[in-house]
């Protein structure tokens, strides 16, 4: 029998790249886990919800932000602390940085993802980073 503790919260989570090849990063409010910390924007998927509609209501929620074509990067699993988290990352590309307006976070930046080392990172999302460099690479 699995642990309880062992099965991952799946967590969803937006990298938006505008047409230069900066990504939209959102930093966590400071009351919060991982508080102050950069991060993909996204959140908890609900029991029975498909990733991908929790991640259009999630950016809704969360950016006021409707989401166009999105694809899906490969997933995440990383152990924090307070449990584990499959991290499961979707990539949007849009010619314009789209207005957003933020409710949950406490800023927005747009960074070129191979200058993500100059923000402090949630430790799941450095994966995602990474492999938008492998991408990029190609």
């Amino acid at each position: 029998m699995m642990n309880a503790a062992a099965t991952p919260i799946d967590v969803v989570c937006l990298v938006l790249q505008d047409a230069t090849g900066a990504v939209l990063a959102t930093q966590r409010p400071a009351n919060k886990r991982l508080g102050l910390s950069w991060e993909f924007p996204g959140g908890k998927v609900e029991v029975g919800e498909p990733p991908e509609t929790a991640l259009r209501r999630e950016i809704q929620e969360e950016l006021t932000l409707m989401l166009g074509r999105i694809h899906r990067l490969a997933d995440v699993i990383h152990e924090y602390d307070f449990g584990k988290v499959r991290l499961i990352p979707y990539l949007s590309q849009c010619a314009e940085r789209p207005r957003i307006h933020l409710t949950e976070h406490i800023g927005s930046v747009w960074i070129d993802h191979r200058d993500w080392e100059q923000l402090q990172w949630a430790p799941a999302d450095i994966p995602v980073l990474l492999q938008l460099n492998h991408l990029a690479s190609r």
